[in-house]
């Protein structure tokens, strides 16, 4: 296992993950190049050191910082439009897929051995079966298709560049630094507030993992993924959504009376997520660290320090 100093650089370092990526590998004692959007708000995310190196780049502009700096690992997390609401936008995310070939480009100016893109559990569509790299693919939204060519074309020109290349399928991740509009952000939020969120019949099997978990991940597989593997991003432990929003509620405000069913599902929605890590495991050493419980928690305790501040 690969145990020296690297120097990484990231793309959508702002982001939860990215930011938390950025977090793990300093506290690792490692180099970070975070590249964000130039003043992009959520800056503030990202931890304070030395050896933290911020870099402000639009997108679309990977080009123009070619030869700017040197790394040893690229992870690419960056990507326009995730909502719902831009998830169909055909034109931004046929982009993206651009956008990822020219992350690998600057990865190889910049003289890194590996580049890690972030997949998502979107290019599996709806399957009944735990997650792997064997599991065929069938994504339904646009962005999931322009996930999947983006893993596949980017893998081609790891290929020609000889990049170590990676492609890491992140599941359900929830973190202190999660939108509010999530699942997880809003039901904390909501139960906090001491109202009663509204819900499907929550009847999903789904996988969530904390967002340091997926960054510890993320890294293992940017120095230890073995060359042309895809790996699943998960805790490979599944529950009912129904026990999780459960969970929560006992954590936060046992008194709360759920109302299961007060919303409908979404279109095409999936009915089973779950991670099959063994790959993962097997080729980095990563296992998890915290408990569902431990991570909300965590979060609980986040949002009342900001309140109270």
């Amino acid at each position: 296992m690969t145990t020296d100093t690297v120097r990484i650089a990231i793309t959508g370092a702002s982001g939860m993950i990215g930011a938390t990526l950025a977090k793990i590998a300093l506290e690792e004692g490692h180099e970070v190049i975070a590249i964000v959007r130039p003043g992009s708000k959520r800056i503030g995310n990202l931890p304070r050191s030395e050896r933290l190196t911020l870099v402000e780049c639009n997108i679309g502009d990977y080009k123009k910082l070619h030869g700017r700096e040197r790394c040893d690992v690229f992870f690419h997390l960056a990507w326009d439009k995730t909502s719902v609401a831009g998830r169909d936008d055909v034109h931004i995310q046929t982009k993206n897929i651009e956008y990822t070939m020219d992350a690998a480009e600057l990865a190889h100016s910049w003289g890194a051995s590996a580049f890690i893109g972030a997949g998502s559990q979107a290019e599996y569509g709806r399957v009944n079966v735990k997650l792997n790299e064997n599991v065929p693919v069938n994504p339904e939204s646009g962005y999931g298709i322009a996930k999947y060519a983006a893993g596949k074309l980017s893998g081609i020109i790891c290929k020609q560049l000889s990049m170590r290349f990676c492609w890491a399928r992140v599941l359900s991740v929830y973190g202190e630094l999660d939108a509010n509009h999530t699942m997880m952000m809003y039901l904390i939020r909501t139960l906090l507030d001491g109202k009663v969120p509204e819900l499907t019949a929550c009847e999903q099997t789904w996988d969530y993992i904390y967002a340091d978990d997926a960054a510890g991940a993320l890294l293992a597989i940017g120095l230890n993924g073995v060359d042309g593997r895809t790996y699943c991003i998960g805790s490979g432990n599944c529950r009912k959504m129904k026990e999780y929003v459960t969970t929560v509620r006992n954590i936060v405000n046992p008194n709360i009376e759920l109302s299961f069913g007060s919303k409908e599902y979404y279109p095409h929605q999936v009915m089973k997520l779950c991670a099959d890590t063994y790959d993962l495991e097997k080729d980095t050493g990563f296992k998890p660290r915290f408990s569902f419980e431990e991570g909300v928690s965590k979060i609980i305790s986040y949002i009342r320090n900001q309140r109270d501040s």
